[in-house]
Formats: structure tokens, sequence, C-alpha cells
């Protein structure tokens, strides 16, 4: 396994196991599978709704011996609706119960979006709050808060760009260690990584092999002739390409899947080694295309837009 290093020594492996869409009957098979074939790595979130299965996944393996508990790393996250300072511990101890823990390794907040309180699923402009009406900041020292109770370890963010993260960083006690954003040869967002190695903040890439699900073709990073030609090179799979490519960024990859082969075919991305011509090609992939625009936010006469989410 390779990792990447906290401030204070703890340790993030660099693949992990991502668990969203992945239904209810499905994620407990899927994380025993990787548990078993060596993930320690497994990212969750409130919001996609299996956190309660996983959570029977991990205690089973724990109870069986098949690891413990300190080898493992889990990341959940909180959701818009629980942005008011008063509902952020009860977020993350209602996720702390349903993955039968006892504390979490890293807790995120999920988007720079808030929604009202019981609130999950926007339907309407009137769902919302505004960062004016529920600043980042106020958000941000409650996630402090739950750190300090013991109840994470670490504490970040996800889908934060430059102004936001440095919006944190400047009205804080605690600067965020992670910020887990979409990132893949398409967008590569260099920028944003340069500027979180700049601040000691670990880059957690989602969608790493890109993603059908929200693009809606058949089209994708797999598929690319550079990427293909690659693999063949090194006796492995387009995908192992992808991850290799992002772990040899110092990004955490989590790449998502249900099936037991791809999920080992994912984890032995670990033995690919590319070299800097591989790298120079792969940079010439880059299409600045973000896949998850954050549209399930974005109403008529509504706050949130594709400029204050992304660029302010």
């Amino acid at each position: 396994m390779e990792y990447l290093e906290f401030n204070n020594g703890d340790l993030l492996p660099k693949i992990g196991l991502g668990t969203w869409l992945s239904k209810k009957n499905e994620v407990f098979d899927a994380v025993l599978a990787a548990i078993k074939i060596g993930y320690r790595h497994f990212d969750c979130a409130y919001i996609y709704g299996n956190e309660t299965e996983i959570g029977r996944a991990l205690n089973h393996a724990i109870s069986i011996g098949l690891v413990k508990r300190t080898d493992l790393f889990i990341t959940s996250k909180l959701w818009n609706s629980d942005h008011l300072p008063e509902r952020v511990e009860i977020a993350i101890r209602k996720t702390i119960l349903d993955l039968q823990l006892d504390y979490l390794d890293l807790y995120l907040i999920h988007w720079p979006i808030a929604f009202k309180t019981n609130h999950e699923q926007a339907k309407d402009a009137t769902d919302l709050l505004s960062l004016e009406e529920m600043p980042l900041t106020t958000t941000w020292l409650a996630m402090e808060s739950v750190k300090k109770l013991g109840l994470t370890k670490h504490i970040g963010v996800s889908n934060f760009n430059i102004p936001k993260l440095e919006l944190l960083i400047n009205n804080s006690n605690i600067r965020p260690e992670v910020n887990q954003v979409e990132l893949h040869p398409y967008f590569q967002q260099k920028g944003l990584l340069n500027y979180c190695k700049s601040q000691g903040i670990i880059l957690t890439a989602y969608s790493p092999l890109g993603s059908r699900h929200l693009i809606n073709t058949d089209a994708g990073i797999t598929r690319e002739e550079i990427i293909i030609n690659i693999a063949a090179k090194h006796s492995c799979t387009p995908a192992q390409v992808l991850l290799s490519w992002g772990m040899q960024r110092d990004v955490a990859v989590i790449p998502k899947s249900i099936n037991p082969v791809r999920i080992l075919e994912n984890f032995e991305s670990l033995n690919v080694i590319l070299d800097n011509i591989d790298i120079e090609r792969i940079e010439n992939l880059e299409r600045n295309l973000r896949i998850a625009k954050g549209l399930y936010c974005i109403f008529p006469d509504g706050y949130y837009t594709l400029n204050n989410i992304w660029e302010e």
C-alpha cells in the first residue's frame, strides 16, 4: 500500500473504495471483498443512503478478525441540510452509529452549499440557505468542535475551490486537511492541486475514471487511444493507468465498484508505474471538463449558480 501523510503523521491510503451509488443490497459484499483484497480506505457519505449496510460489513470484518479498526481509514461527509452548527454533531454521531464505529478518521463538508434543516433534497429555491445566511466559516467552526470531541481524527471539505479554501484557512483554528474533488485526465485541476500541496492539504479524487453516470455517454477516458496504448505498454488495463496516474500525482483515488473483479483490478493499479512520457501524454487529454457541476441545487431565482459554486 502507498500512503499520503497528514501533518500529524497519520497515513491515508492512496487508494480507497468509493461507495456512491452502491446499492444497499450490494455494498455489504463489496466492502467485505475489498477488505479481503487489501483495501483499508473506505469513502462514505450520509447522503449515499448506505452507511448502515457499510457499517454491518465493517463490523463483521472486525468481529471475525479480517481487520482491526485501527487498520481502517473511514471517511464520511456532512450533508448540505446539516450545515447549521447545532446540526453538525448530531449528523456525525448518526454516521458513526450507522457505521458501527467509535470515531471517523475523516469528516468532510460535502459541498459548499447549504439547505434548510430537514430538506435533504432541494425541490426549489425555497429549500436553500445562502452562504450569507449560513456561512461556511460558521459550519467549519462546528467541524472543528467535533474533531476536538474526538468524533473524527481529521476534518476537511469536498468540492471546494481555492477562494473557499482560503476563506476557511483565514478564519479557522484548524485548517482543512483534505479536499475531495472531481479529478481525472479530462479535468486535471493542476492549479488546485498545486495550491493544496502548498498548503499541506491532501487532495482526494472522486470519479478518477470519469463518470458515464453523470456525462450520459458511452465515450470515456478508458477508451482514449492514449490510455489504451499506455495500458498495452505496461500490460495493464486502462483503468489501472488512470488510477496510477492519479496516485503518482500524490492524490488519493476512490474508484467505486461492487464487482469483486473490478475491485481487485483497481487495487492492483498500485503495481503500475508510469514514466514521464506516459504522464506527458496523459496531460494532453485535459479538456477542462467538469462532470459533477452541482446542478441539483441550481434553481431560477435561487442563490446558487455555477459561477458562485465553482469560481467565487
